[in-house]
């Protein structure tokens, strides 16, 4: 019986975590070292904010900020391996056909638009705002919002890439202007959501360092995964041309076969 060849999606998982991992990693210690200490004066703001209005009630906080340092990295890393699985089974089936070729280009590739679909466009829509900002009642609300937006930002960078694909037979020009229009129509579709409920009595500097530092870290999450999921998929590539090449080379060896007639 013919042996069956081995899933790609397997090798593909595996990618994914070590470079969902390390990216989770690597975002978690920049937003420790950058991001953290914005939050730490937008809390300090926020508690100056509450302290002057009448009948506010304090209330202790069940971690410190220390162990919610610690817990920031910890759960970036989880995220990032989250993410990397669930980025291993989409490249998987965008690339269905042929999933262990060109691993470089498509690794870049796929990275870039997941940034556009997950974090930046709907990052233009919805700003990250520093940590408590906002109406604990219109929470739920805003979670929708941002889910709604990651979910048009997703379903746009799919038909974005249907618009390239089907257009494959016109020139670059045509295909990459396709491709420009249709995200604006995307990015339009987003604005097409409503605004956020609360309004953001926060420092417009910290704010906008806070914002910038949040994009940042998007960017550095899926800059490290591209990295590692691409390296890693050269050195398969690699490994599996060695092998290759070295099965070939023990097949043409003299003596290895016969193939002439008996004497």
């Amino acid at each position: 019986m013919p042996s069956s060849a081995p899933s790609p999606v397997l090798p593909l998982l595996g990618r994914g975590l070590v470079a969902g991992g390390t990216a989770g990693l690597a975002a978690g210690l920049f937003s420790l070292l950058l991001a953290e200490p914005l939050m730490d004066r937008a809390i300090r703001a926020e508690e100056k904010r509450s302290a002057g209005h009448e009948h506010t009630q304090h209330h202790e906080e069940l971690f410190t900020r220390s162990t919610q340092h610690a817990g920031l990295v910890v759960t970036a890393l989880v995220a990032g391996l989250a993410v990397g699985v669930l980025c291993a089974v989409a490249y998987a089936l965008v690339h269905r056909s042929d999933p262990c070729a060109h691993p470089w280009p498509r690794a870049l590739a796929f990275a870039g638009a997941a940034f556009l679909a997950v974090s930046l466009l709907p990052g233009l829509r919805y700003p990250a705002n520093p940590p408590g900002v906002g109406d604990a009642g219109t929470v739920g609300d805003r979670q929708a919002m941002w889910l709604a937006a990651v979910a048009i930002g997703v379903l746009g960078m799919f038909l974005v890439r249907q618009v390239y694909v089907r257009l494959s037979e016109r020139s670059d020009p045509v295909r990459q202007t396709a491709a420009a229009l249709t995200t604006v129509a995307v990015l339009a579709v987003l604005f097409l959501l409503p605004d956020n409920p609360d309004p953001v009595p926060v420092d417009a500097v910290l704010l906008w360092d806070f914002r910038v530092l949040s994009v940042a870290s998007h960017a550095l999450l899926w800059a490290v995964f591209a990295a590692v999921f691409g390296g890693l998929g050269l050195r398969a590539a690699r490994e599996g041309a060695a092998v290759g090449a070295s099965a070939a080379g023990v097949r043409s060896r003299p003596g290895t076969a016969s193939t002439g007639p008996p004497r």
